[in-house]
């Protein structure tokens, strides 16, 4: 009995450890210059892969087996889509910082808006991202990925907003919708 606690503590220390450490590093890699461009992003198929009905669903049609191997391909790609949303939130920052210094008190208020954005959703997409790594381990689990989706969605206008206040005659998009 006291072996099987012992291993079970030994287990999920070492979970917490790599989970810290794979966090780290992803917050020092997309926190350090990160590239200009931004990726865009399909929403729905975003919407589609943390739907909790769709979870629910795959869950009552495959056998347990077949439903944790496509459960962790499903948690897989939207960590994938939760990176690029983490990715884009930083650019955005970037951008929105250098906008801060513009005479029109709109530019300035929208850029302050967007790095505010930026910011909770970079923590929120790497909350998401230690969800995920959970969920992989215990498919069952829910994702809770909304608040990243959500706070992409506002985002994104946000970035449009700041981009027709400094440049009017060009269109900003950073999502693709189909």
């Amino acid at each position: 009995m006291t072996l099987a606690i012992v291993l079970v503590l030994f287990a999920v220390v070492t979970l917490i450890l790599l989970l810290r450490i794979t966090v780290s590093r992803s917050l020092q890699l997309s926190s350090s210059n990160p590239s200009p461009t931004i990726e865009p992003i399909d929403i729905e198929a975003f919407r589609n892969l943390i739907d909790t009905a769709e979870s629910e669903y795959l869950y009552r049609r495959l056998p347990p087996g077949e439903f944790r191997r496509v459960q962790r391909e499903r948690l897989r790609a939207a960590a994938a889509y939760i990176r690029v949303a983490g990715h884009n939130a930083s650019v955005l920052v970037t951008i929105a910082q250098a906008a801060l210094a513009s005479p029109d008190p709109q530019t300035a208020e929208a850029a302050r808006q967007l790095i505010d954005r930026g910011l909770l959703l970079r923590r929120n997409a790497t909350l998401a991202i230690l969800r995920i790594y959970l969920a992989m381990a215990w498919p069952q689990a829910s994702l809770a990925a909304s608040p990243v989706l959500n706070g992409y969605e506002r985002l994104s206008s946000s970035a449009m907003l700041l981009g027709r206040l400094q440049n009017p005659a060009v269109p900003v998009r950073i999502s693709v919708r189909p």
